[in-house]
């Protein structure tokens, strides 16, 4: 079960408008992917709710749509009230009873007063003004005795911070919220019948195949901390934290665990009266993380090949990037978070491919070349209006719907027309130079796989098959540093014995053409401290940390040194060149990458496994680059023990030539070069015209895939 679109409604009792600009404890309410929205009144958010269920209904999209009020009540309440254990009874009592006017005037103290005279004592609702309060609704909680119903129910028993559904006024009034929703849902199911089921009430503890499944949400669970400063209320961060949650808990096949949680062991029964709060009991619906001894290798592993190295990774590591909604407009170079379905046809309908004149050929005798023409004509956008008898032809124009009657058609070329018969040549195979409808793409098949990342054919398709909105992946944020006391920033003056950082923006350039969110941390000293702090801030603002420098063993390898100090570090001596040491982390549940100091290393483990690395958690999948064969502009000799890549670029002769020199300091053949040449592990003799395996920079940075070639052919 996928659901399109999740709508979380932070809720709000207020007996007036709330003010005009934003505020809190008012009522916010968020679209999955989108920007919360504030609304002053019920009736205004219950007019934008039930206009975003209508479109979705209208294109066959399904919604979880999320309330911030108890949906029931502790059991044997619906009982007394109603007479009916069913929640429902109550929804329907309560809609009968409170009156909530445009401007958010209600009765809900009169009507609390009316449900409190129907039991004996006091209570049990409780929490009003001191000028509305009387023996009958008092306004402390300790002033109710003798009602005879439970104080919580059992949900709220599994939420330690949640408020009893009895309490009215001030600071936590669910209750209120509650008296003044449940009459809005009990509205819903009326509207939408069918469409619409509220879980568990209507479904048990399983998840609802409904086009609308509504839930009860409890907001404070989820995480804000990933939100950024846009969000300057505390509600309106939590309403898009719930919608995050619930989407990334979708992309990970998580959130059906959460429709069935705690169902065994209580009676449900009871649950069904009381409700439940989606979520309440399980983890899975916070962001997933990496283990700190995600990258420990084996004992004993010394010098790890390439192959071995991408093969470690690519088993352990997992997207991690939240996800959101947008429009497919917008969506070019994004990651599909989930399957797209197709919600119409590509073709829609039956069209003809060519100008010309349709008929049905099962009715025209083999021998009768001539048709009579009735009135009319069909063309795109403009339907032929009746049906084609049997035995007539009717003019019909490329991309016209095909009429009620024809079934193929033939080309205006091989035609003889008067103003009432065409004459053709020949017979026609049925359907003839006819589009049938679905031929390409059918309703209800898969369009686009989850893990894709979108080009334009895609978005044609898209489009073409009625997808306006699609769930990706946010981009992935990553955060770049540099260590070394050496360094100093380009525009500044640099003193003897001082480097400009190009490895930064090196770094930065690379990830933002990969499709990430770069965050800039800056330089760093060497110094343990320092880069505590700056691993600290790194790791709130960003879901991946790429470092250079320091990532060895050496004095001032403060890098390797912090991660060991922490627990969650190992060194990947890989057998390359250029590169070798990797140190590889987690800090604060955030992956890092400790890239080599040198700019030509750095920017050559860059590439090889930073890149898949950063596709697998941004939600793309591990990837390698495809590579193809070209004959070498060089001769090389090669020894075992090591995968050397060469930077090198392909001549006007179609051969690879390489760069003069091999040294990793030559920053300036990353700039002369367009691609790299990958040299196996073992030892080898290139001669000229040889076919090597090249690797071109525009498949290591956007994955296009170039056609792999047998070196022996």
């Amino acid at each position: 079960m996928i659901y399109d679109k999740i709508i979380a409604v932070d809720w709000s009792a207020r007996s007036k408008p709330s003010p005009n600009k934003p505020t809190k404890d008012a009522l916010f309410m968020c679209v999955s992917g989108g920007v919360p929205t504030y609304h002053r009144t019920r009736h205004d958010a219950m007019a934008a709710i039930t206009a975003h269920l209508d479109e979705a209904i209208a294109q066959g999209e399904r919604v979880l749509l999320g309330f911030d009020f108890s949906f029931g009540y502790p059991d044997g309440f619906a009982k007394a009230l109603t007479g009916s254990d069913s929640a429902e009874s109550v929804w329907k009592w309560l809609a009968g009873k409170v009156k909530d006017a445009p401007d958010n005037a209600n009765n809900r103290f009169d009507v609390a007063k009316e449900i409190n005279a129907m039991f004996g004592g006091v209570g049990p609702f409780w929490g009003c003004p001191e000028n509305v309060a009387d023996n009958i609704l008092p306004s402390k909680g300790t002033h109710r005795r003798d009602h005879g119903q439970r104080e919580r129910r059992h949900v709220e028993l599994a939420v330690s911070s949640a408020q009893s559904t009895w309490k009215l006024f001030t600071t936590g009034s669910v209750g209120s919220q509650a008296l003044m929703g449940l009459p809005c849902l009990w509205g819903l199911k009326e509207r939408f019948g069918d469409d619409l089921t509220v879980w568990p009430h209507d479904c048990g503890f399983s998840q609802p195949d409904a086009n609308i499944t509504v839930v009860e949400i409890y907001p404070s669970l989820h995480p804000v901390d990933h939100l950024d400063a846009t969000y300057q209320i505390e509600d309106a961060k939590q309403v898009r934290a719930v919608c995050d949650a619930f989407e990334l808990a979708q992309t990970h096949g998580t959130l059906s665990k959460a429709f069935t949680v705690n169902a065994d062991h209580r009676d449900a029964d009871v649950i069904a009266q009381e409700g439940w709060i989606l979520g309440v009991g399980i983890n899975e619906l916070k962001p997933p993380v990496l283990t700190n001894d995600c990258f420990a290798l084996p004992q004993g592993v010394h010098w790890t090949p390439v192959d071995t190295a991408l093969a470690e990774l690519a088993g352990r590591l997992h997207p991690v990037a939240m996800t959101e909604t947008i429009s497919v407009t917008s969506a070019l170079g994004r990651i599909v978070a989930q399957d797209v379905i197709a919600k119409r046809s590509n073709p829609p309908t039956a069209n003809s491919a060519v100008d010309g004149y349709g008929f049905d050929s099962d009715s025209v005798d083999e021998d009768a070349q001539v048709l009579p023409l009735v009135d009319g004509r069909a063309a795109a956008g403009d339907a032929f209006n009746g049906v084609v008898p049997a035995g007539k032809a009717v003019r019909i124009l490329t991309g016209a719907m095909v009429p009620q009657g024809v079934n193929t058609v033939v080309l205006e070329e091989d035609c003889t027309v008067s103003d009432t018969a065409v004459a053709f040549n020949g017979t026609l195979t049925r359907g003839a130079n006819t589009r049938q409808a679905g031929e390409d793409i059918e309703n209800g098949t898969k369009v686009v796989a989850k893990g894709t990342k979108l080009s334009a054919g895609d978005i044609a398709i898209l489009v073409a098959t009625g997808v306006s909105t699609l769930p990706v992946f946010k981009q992935l944020r990553v955060a770049i540093l540099s260590t070394g006391d050496e360094l100093t920033d380009v525009g500044d003056e640099a003193v003897e014995g001082q480097i400009f950082d190009a490895n930064r923006p090196m770094l930065a350039a690379m990830f933002e053409k990969f499709g990430a969110t770069v965050v800039d941390i800056g330089k760093v000293p060497d110094d343990p401290t320092a880069l505590r702090a700056a691993f600290d801030r790194a790791a709130k603002s960003a879901d991946m940390i790429i470092t250079s420098g320091g990532a060895s063993a050496g004095d001032e390898d403060h890098v390797s040194r912090l991660l060991q100090d922490n627990g969650s570090m190992a060194l990947w001596r890989v057998a390359m060149k250029p590169g070798r040491p990797l140190a590889l982390g987690v800090w604060n549940d955030t992956p890092v990458f400790g890239l080599p100091g040198n700019p030509v290393a750095a920017f050559v483990c860059a590439l090889i496994f930073a890149k898949p690395a950063f596709d697998a958690l941004a939600g793309l999948g591990f990837s390698t680059p495809q590579a193809f064969y070209v004959p070498a502009g060089f001769a090389k000799s090669k020894k075992a023990g090591r995968r050397e890549y060469l930077r090198a670029r392909i001549g006007t002769d179609g051969r690879a030539e390489r760069f003069v020199s091999e040294g990793s300091g030559r920053i300036s053949g990353l700039a002369w070069a367009d691609g790299l040449i990958e040299l196996p592990d073992g030892a080898m003799t290139i001669e000229e015209g040889d076919l090597v395996k090249y690797l071109p920079f525009s498949a290591l940075a956007f994955r296009q895939i170039f056609p792999k070639r047998d070196p022996t052919t």
